[in-house]
């Protein structure tokens, strides 16, 4: 009888990255002519906020475009960082937006892999959820690298997905 195989689907971010990518961001920001007298800013705010301001919404959102840039460019997945409603707060004179990071699974994006994998995975792969990851198990390694291609592949799962302890 063969051991089953088996990988973990977890969503975790680098700090570090994230961190690199915000101070890049600063740099561009301050060094930019069109930034030039707006108060535009990235900066920490807390452990896991990341505050963008300057002195018009059009600017806020800029800056955000900056910092996306720089995310993507480290190798960090947009869906880990939120940003709400995506409106920026007027804040006196200047104009605010925080983007919180989000790591781990919620119980509703593990349920929607479950099912995903239930529905739509090869036949004898068998998911169990185990706090905020989600295991994923068969006796045929080539039916887990289907599964890592669909989760790739689904679009409804607001999270960003790594698979790591593959055995």
């Amino acid at each position: 009888m063969a051991a089953d195989s088996s990988f973990d689907v977890v969503s975790k971010i680098d700090r570090q990255e994230v961190d690199n990518a915000v101070n890049q961001a600063a740099k561009e920001i301050s060094q930019r002519y069109d930034f030039k007298g707006v108060g535009a800013a990235v900066e920490w705010s807390g452990e896991d906020a990341i505050l963008m301001k300057a002195n018009s919404e059009e600017r806020v959102l800029a800056v955000l475009d900056v910092l996306q840039s720089k995310l993507i460019r480290r190798g960090v997945s947009l869906k880990a960082l939120d940003t709400g409603e995506n409106e920026p707060q007027a804040s006196g004179k200047e104009y605010r937006l925080v983007g919180t990071l989000k790591e781990g699974l919620s119980s509703e994006n593990a349920k929607k892999i479950t099912k995903l994998v239930r529905d739509e995975g090869p036949k004898g792969v068998k998911t169990q959820i185990q706090g905020d990851e989600v295991r994923v198990s068969s006796k045929n390694r080539d039916d887990l690298q289907n599964v890592i291609a669909l989760l790739k592949g689904a679009d409804d799962i607001d999270a960003a997905l790594q698979f790591v302890n593959y055995r």
